[in-house]
């Protein structure tokens, strides 16, 4: 059994349109572990469900090959065990809830007892039961994200690749969904999620990728990456009861200003924490608590997404 879900080498994608090539995927390289949350962030256009697309062979590779669950992406046995849930996915009209699910479980090869139960047990863990038999033309759009997940989840799948999950669906719909999302980690299942909706992607991700135009500018856990550019600002946060900012800060010091919890102040060297520490005291501030800034992975995209447009992406880890 292999420890990866989901591999890719230099896997590829040009487009052949009126304007001439059109490169969608650069080579991309990415190992997904087993029983992990990845997540695939970009912008729109980044090229994220292209790749998703792509290593499920409904779009063909230009180059590069991938592999899911130790098995080549263009052999049907691939995605035997992987349950999708496409990006603005439509069902027909005429359908209740429960029975998109019933005949997507039929694909999935269920039938008789056990796709009634399957059918049953994933609508119950989006919260659908109550809807199950109304026609989804009374659906809002959240309503029928939450039916799109619970096909998904049809026949127990070991992979589950989620494109936008959480797309029209109120608060309360995404906190249960993240939920799901959580549950279905704890017992193993690799969940490969595709979001621009970076709060969402912090709060159940353990890896994400940031694409930006076909490429992949940054990949790693969410806290190296959110605590990498916390330690690169150098910005420390101190909560204070009375006092203002001295004149002048120490060397090494600087950017200070008032904030809605107390005072920030940038530190280059962490050295200086001490002497800053003692002009404030010096000039009358009270000083509670102080910490060191801790970046959102919002901050951090969009510094990485900065680089990639203003250096260069060749140029960006």
């Amino acid at each position: 059994m292999t420890d990866f879900a989901l591999e890719t080498e230099g896997l590829s994608k040009v487009y052949k349109s009126l304007r001439g090539r059109v490169r969608a995927l650069e080579p991309i390289d990415i190992k997904v572990e087993a029983g992990k949350v990845f997540g695939l962030l970009g912008s729109n256009g980044a090229g994220k469900s292209t790749f998703v697309k792509t290593i499920l062979n409904i779009c063909k590779p230009t180059t590069g090959r991938a592999r899911i669950l130790g098995v080549d992406s263009r052999n049907p046995a691939a995605r035997a065990q992987v349950g999708y849930l496409p990006e603005g996915t439509q069902f027909p009209r005429y359908l209740t809830g429960k029975q998109v699910c019933e005949y997507f479980g039929r694909l999935r090869g269920l039938s008789g007892a056990r796709l009634k139960e399957e059918v049953q047990r994933t609508m119950f863990l989006v919260g659908m039961t109550d809807w199950g038999d109304k026609k989804v033309t009374q659906y809002s759009k959240g309503m029928k994200q939450r039916v799109g997940l619970a096909q998904a989840m049809l026949g127990e799948p070991r992979m589950i690749i989620l494109d936008e999950p959480t797309d029209g669906v109120d608060p309360q719909g995404r906190h249960e969904i993240r939920d799901v999302i959580k549950r279905l980690a704890k017992e193993g299942v690799t969940i490969f999620l595709n979001s621009h909706l970076l709060m969402e992607v912090e709060a159940v991700c353990d890896e994400i990728a940031i694409m930006f135009q076909g490429r992949v500018l940054r990949r790693g856990p969410v806290k190296d990456i959110t605590e990498e550019m916390s330690m690169r600002d150098g910005k420390m946060h101190l909560r204070v009861r009375t006092g203002e900012l001295p004149a002048e800060l120490p060397p090494g010091c600087d950017d200070a200003r008032r904030t809605d919890y107390g005072l920030e102040v940038k530190v280059a060297d962490r050295e200086a924490i001490p002497a800053l520490i003692d002009a404030l005291r010096g000039a009358g501030v009270d000083i509670y608590e102080l910490e060191q800034h801790h970046a959102s992975l919002e901050e951090a995209f969009l510094d990485i997404m900065n680089k990639g447009e203003h250096k260069g992406v060749g140029g960006v880890k």
